[in-house]
């Protein structure tokens, strides 16, 4: 085990990116329930609202890449979205997995373990997400990611109980906003590990908030970044690189 910036890599939390989806397909309660079985401390998924105002799970506004047919999220119905084959473009072995309902993903959380929820859409979606978090969330851990700023600002306002963080990729962008962060009451932020220099984890540290990172699939990557005191690693491969950083 290493020790580092005060932290050891036990403490870093291992968060399966779309689940564990280096293995499975992505954004389905079969990644989810292999990220769980493979050590992960938490599970990411990403959102949208249909236009029946479901809240189901996946990255990409169309499903064109991962079903093979041509669906805009926010102008399907959950019905005709669950209908399409959201495995087989990973795997034959996972033929027939099924876009989910986020409530299905909640379902599958177990004791101890975390949901990491990213919003892809707008705030339009917060009513709906409230309404899947009181419904199927008791005593279920979550934590809210966004990229857009005012989303997430929404989100913190809805779920006053749970840490939000914003996402950012650009480094110019991040300077300009991270003043911002705390007075929208965010508990940190989630950056790309390719804008994350020493500079740029001593400026978040320095405004006391949290710092996560994604997405890493490097045992190298995720050493170097440990050594700039990240709380936690977002990972296609959670089993595979908490065993790689327990070996070290």
């Amino acid at each position: 085990m290493i020790f580092v910036s005060g932290l050891t890599t036990a403490q870093v939390q291992i968060i399966g990116h779309r689940g564990a989806s280096y293995l499975a397909p992505e954004n389905t309660v079969a990644s989810a329930k292999l990220a769980w079985e493979l050590g992960a401390d938490a599970v990411e998924v990403d959102i949208y609202l249909t236009a029946d105002n479901k809240v189901m799970c996946l990255h990409d506004a169309n499903t064109k890449r991962t079903t093979g047919r041509d669906h805009n999220i926010k102008e399907t119905s959950s019905k005709i979205l669950r209908k399409l084959d959201a495995g087989s473009f990973k795997d034959e072995k996972y033929k027939g997995e099924k876009i989910p309902f986020l409530k299905d993903v909640i379902k599958s959380i177990p004791e101890g373990k975390e949901l990491v929820v990213e919003l892809k859409c707008g705030s339009e979606v917060l009513p709906f997400l409230k309404r899947d978090i009181d419904r199927y969330g008791k005593n279920r851990r979550f934590v809210f990611i966004c990229f857009d700023f005012q989303t997430i600002t929404d989100t913190r306002k809805i779920f006053p109980a749970n840490s939000c963080y914003w996402l950012c990729s650009n480094r110019e962008l991040f300077n300009k906003n991270l003043p911002l962060v705390p007075k929208a009451d965010l508990q940190g932020v989630s950056l790309s590990y390719s804008i994350i220099t020493p500079e740029v984890a001593e400026m978040v540290s320095n405004m006391d908030m949290e710092l996560f990172v994604w997405t890493v699939n490097n045992t190298e990557e995720a050493q170097r970044l440990i050594g700039l005191g990240v709380k936690g690693i977002t990972t296609d491969r959670p089993g595979w690189l908490r065993e790689q950083l327990a070996g070290q």
